[in-house]
């Protein structure tokens, strides 16, 4: 096996394993909720699909990078929150469960909705189109069976083997955090030929000051679209994760995969760097102005000790 596809499966697998840990705070029942009240749903929706790529191409059309870039950050847009947006909902008490039935969803309309997005950009800003189409059954699989099962299985163990769950749930919470910082780890160090980011000094200070614009502008539209529809601050937030973080490796698969185009990989590549901190700073405050523990979820056994 070539030392990028072993990489691609470790990553998988550490993001599965994250999801099963978020999937063990998760009932039945809060989901059931969402079914009840399901204008949070519709509403962050509806941010994600229209909004974010609306915002990216608003940006685009006015920063001074090449044109490729340009599209690099329109395919980003239009890839919904996937593992990452899910555990960062669950780290700073946002909804999980609307986190994940967002996941769900988008992970089918992103088949449609993003061969329309990402040639609208191509034909603005490189003057051509493709016939672009996702592979059905590897989105399907990227999707589900890293964010929806495992968060299931889950979801399953805690409901039928409640001892056990809460037994594993706290340090099931700090393996969650390492492994996650492993993912990165091996995204910003490793080198190219070896499933690292293999980007140069010159790429990261051309891309960053777009993408922190594009990250933080999807941050606050999510939270505060959510707060102009009444919505609770615990939708807001994970509204806000789901927008500023994208599923980077969705974008991966469309600009490498579908595009062969590596320069457009370079916007996910960086965006993915930075968009996991900017996030939890933006949780951190925002829980704090609105009078919510302001301290990561993994800290709620200790600081009760």
């Amino acid at each position: 096996m070539a030392p990028t596809a072993i990489v691609d499966v470790a990553v998988s697998t550490v993001l599965g394993l994250v999801m099963f840990g978020v999937g063990l705070s998760l009932t039945v029942n809060d989901f059931m909720n969402i079914i009840r009240h399901p204008r949070a749903f519709f509403t962050a929706l509806g941010a994600q699909m229209l909004g974010l790529p609306v915002i990216a191409f608003i940006i685009a059309l006015v920063a001074p990078i090449p044109a490729v870039l340009k599209v690099g950050f329109i395919i980003l847009s239009a890839s919904p929150g996937g593992a990452t947006s899910g555990f960062l909902t669950y780290l700073w008490r946002g909804n999980v469960a609307l986190s994940l039935s967002l996941t769900a969803v988008n992970s089918f309309l992103t088949l449609f909705t993003i061969p329309i997005v990402v040639n609208v950009a191509l034909k603005i800003f490189l003057g051509r189109e493709t016939d672009l189409h996702l592979p059905f059954w590897d989105t399907v699989r990227q999707i589900f069976f890293i964010t929806i099962i495992p968060a299931t299985i889950g979801l399953l163990v805690r409901r039928h083997f409640p001892v056990f769950a809460e037994t594993i749930n706290k340090p099931a919470k700090y393996v969650m955090l390492a492994l996650l910082a492993t993912v990165f780890a091996i995204k910003m160090f490793a080198g190219e030929s070896h499933g690292g980011a293999g980007l140069t000094w010159s790429d990261f200070m051309l891309i960053t000051p777009v993408a922190l614009i594009q990250n933080a502008s999807c941050l606050f539209f999510g939270y505060f679209f959510m707060k102009y529809m009444g919505l609770a601050h615990t939708s807001r937030l994970t509204a806000a994760m789901e927008s500023g973080v994208q599923n980077t490796t969705l974008a991966f698969l469309i600009a490498n995969n579908l595009l062969a185009n590596q320069a457009m990989v370079k916007p996910a590549l960086v965006y993915s760097l930075y968009s996991f901190w900017t996030a939890c700073i933006f949780a951190y405050y925002s829980n704090r102005l609105n009078g919510v523990r302001s301290s990561p979820s993994v800290m709620d056994e200790d600081e009760a000790a």
